[in-house]
């Protein structure tokens, strides 16, 4: 079961305790909408300042909407389109500051103005992607994208 705890000490400290948080509830579990509808919720508990957390998963084609919490959102986004389609083309975590002045940009949520997105990467193959939304510009920094990088490794690994 999970309990909502509050989450103290540095960031990093309490990065680590997020990802105590994912080892537990995705442990034995095989199920891939599961652990993602967990591990979005989790986000969506755990990171101030956002309004978006989710995944988009890849189809053989496109990216198509999963587990999320938020809004309701862009059901399809083509590869190489907007921030998450151009992460996934380029297997490359993006961090934006302003959405706004991303060429492409693809606006789900007209509130969003920064964006990280982390690619979900299994043995070379594409699986989807990580889509944190803020309406805050500038919201993601490097410990952001480090601690997001290592629970969707985390995450990839039970996949």
């Amino acid at each position: 079961m999970f309990q909502s705890i509050p989450y103290e000490g540095t960031r990093h400290e309490q990065f680590e305790s997020v990802l105590g948080q994912l080892r537990a509830l995705i442990h034995d579990e095989s199920n891939t909408i599961a652990n993602l509808a967990n591990a979005s919720a989790l986000l969506g508990h755990f990171l101030p300042d956002i309004n978006w957390s989710g995944f988009y998963l890849y189809d053989g084609t496109e990216l198509v909407l999963g587990p999320f919490q938020g809004l309701p959102a862009c059901i399809r986004i083509p590869l190489g389109r907007g921030v998450c389609g151009t992460a996934a083309a380029e297997q490359r975590t993006l961090v934006i500051d302003d959405v706004h002045a991303f060429p492409g940009h693809i606006a789900c949520d007209a509130a969003s103005n920064s964006e990280i997105v982390i690619p979900l990467v299994k043995n070379g193959e594409l699986i989807g992607v990580l889509d944190i939304d803020s309406p805050l510009k500038g919201r993601f920094d490097h410990e952001d994208r480090v601690f997001l990088e290592e629970f969707t490794a985390i995450l990839v690994a039970s996949l």
